[in-house]
C-alpha cells in the first residue's frame, strides 16, 4: 500500500482506519432543553462530488486498478471506500506503472505534473474543481499580462502547490494576514490577489485589507476564488454557533475548509468545537453543562458520516434537531469528457450532474 500526502500539514497519511467503538454514549442532566442545530448545506460540494464520482466511473469503465495521484478529496472514509473498489492512492505520478490510468484529485496539479504524466504514457484523467481550475487560468492570464500575483493560501496544500505551478515566476505566497504586513514586492509592479478556494472568507479579506493598505494599487480578481460552498458551510455555522454550548465538524485534519469551520465555529460564538472523522471519536467528556449541540460537515464528507453523528447523540439524549438553512445549493459539474460515455460508447446521462447533496 502506498502512503498518501495529507495536503501539507506536516506528516503522512497511512492506511485510512476507522476508530474502535468507544462506550456508548449517555445522556449528562443540564436542566435545559437539548437540541441538535444542524447546519445546511454541509457536506458534499459539486467539485468533491464529480471527483468521486470519477473515480467510480473510472473502476467501472477501465477496471481495477486505477491510480489516484493524492487523496482525491481529503476524507479519510472517502479514501478508503474508493480503495476498497480497487483505487490505488500514490504521492507522485513516477509511483504508477508506465501506461496506466490515472485520476488527478479535485485539488489540481501543476503543468509539470501534467507533464511527468505524459512522460510515462499514463492516460489521465483530470478530477480537479472547476471552481480551482477557474484561479489556474486566472493565474496564466494574470502572469501573461505581467502581474506579480499574491496568492492568499496555506503553503504545501496541494491546491496551492497546483496553482503556484501555473505561474511560479509571477506568484508570491501569503499564508496569513500577519504575512500581509511584511511582504516584499518589486517596486513599482502590477499587482492582483488570488486565493486558495477553501479558506476562511473573513481571514482572507482581512489579510487583502492588510496588503491594500501597503499596496494601495492592489486589483482584486474578476470574481471570488473562495468557492461557493466554502463560503455557504461558513456563512451556515455562523448563524448557528451563537447559540451553540458545542460544535462538532465532521472533516479530516487535512481538510482545509473543515478546519476553516471549526475556527469559524470559536471566532462566532461557540463556546467549545471539534473536527472529528467519525462518530467514534466523541467524546462523553464534551457535554458536561451542554443543551445545544451544532453539527455540519466539510464539503468532502459525505453525509452517511452525519448521520452516524446524530444516530450516536441520540444515545446521549440529543433526539431532537432542527435544520438551519441559510443557502440552497443545486449546482452540478459535468465528469472529465474521458468519463461521459459508457463502455458501447453512448452518453451516459449520469455523467452530466452529481449526486443529491445535504
Amino acid at each position: 500500500m502506498s502512503t498518501i500526502s495529507n495536503g501539507g500539514l506536516g506528516s503522512t497519511l497511512l492506511t485510512p482506519t476507522v476508530p474502535k467503538r468507544r462506550d456508548r454514549l449517555v445522556p449528562v442532566l443540564v436542566g435545559r432543553p437539548k437540541r441538535v442545530l444542524l447546519a445546511a448545506p454541509r457536506g458534499y460540494c459539486a467539485g468533491v462530488d464529480r471527483a468521486v464520482i470519477a473515480v467510480e466511473k473510472a473502476l467501472e469503465q477501465y477496471g481495477a486498478p486505477v491510480y489516484v495521484r493524492k487523496q482525491i478529496v481529503h476524507n479519510i472514509y472517502v479514501v478508503s471506500e474508493l480503495e476498497k473498489q480497487g483505487a490505488i492512492f500514490v504521492d507522485e505520478v513516477e509511483e504508477v506503472p508506465l501506461g496506466s490510468h490515472i485520476v488527478f484529485s479535485a485539488h489540481g496539479v501543476s503543468p509539470a505534473v501534467v507533464q511527468g504524466a505524459a512522460d510515462r504514457d499514463l492516460q489521465a484523467i483530470d478530477a480537479t474543481c472547476p471552481l480551482v481550475t477557474k484561479v489556474h487560468r486566472e493565474a496564466i492570464r494574470f502572469a501573461k499580462q505581467d502581474y506579480r500575483i499574491l496568492l492568499i493560501g496555506h503553503e504545501g496544500h496541494e491546491e496551492v502547490e497546483g496553482t503556484m505551478g501555473h505561474a511560479p515566476d509571477r506568484m508570491i505566497l501569503i499564508g496569513t494576514p500577519e504575512e500581509a504586513d511584511v511582504v516584499e514586492v518589486p517596486e513599482g509592479e502590477r499587482l492582483i490577489w488570488l486565493s486558495q478556494t477553501t479558506l476562511s472568507v473573513d481571514e482572507t479579506m482581512e489579510t487583502v485589507r492588510r496588503l491594500r493598505a501597503r499596496f494601495p494599487h492592489l486589483q482584486d480578481p474578476p470574481s471570488d476564488d473562495i468557492c461557493y460552498a466554502t463560503q455557504n458551510r461558513q456563512v451556515a455555522i455562523k448563524k448557528i454557533a451563537p447559540e451553540s454550548d458545542l460544535v462538532i465538524v465532521v472533516g479530516s485534519v487535512n481538510s482545509s475548509n473543515s478546519v476553516r469551520l471549526v475556527e469559524v465555529a470559536l471566532e462566532y460564538g461557540a463556546k467549545a468545537a471539534y473536527l472529528i472523522d467519525y462518530s467514534t471519536e466523541i467524546r462523553q467528556e464534551w457535554f458536561d453543562g451542554v443543551a445545544t449541540i451544532a453539527v455540519t460537515s466539510g464539503a468532502s464528507v459525505p453525509e452517511v458520516l452525519v448521520e452516524q453523528v446524530l444516530l450516536d447523540l441520540q444515545d446521549a439524549g440529543f433526539d431532537r434537531v432542527e435544520e438551519v438553512k441559510t443557502a440552497e445549493e443545486d449546482l452540478q459539474f459535468s465528469l472529465p469528457k474521458e468519463l461521459r460515455r459508457d463502455k458501447e460508447g453512448n452518453v451516459d446521462q449520469s455523467t452530466l450532474g452529481g449526486r443529491t447533496r445535504a
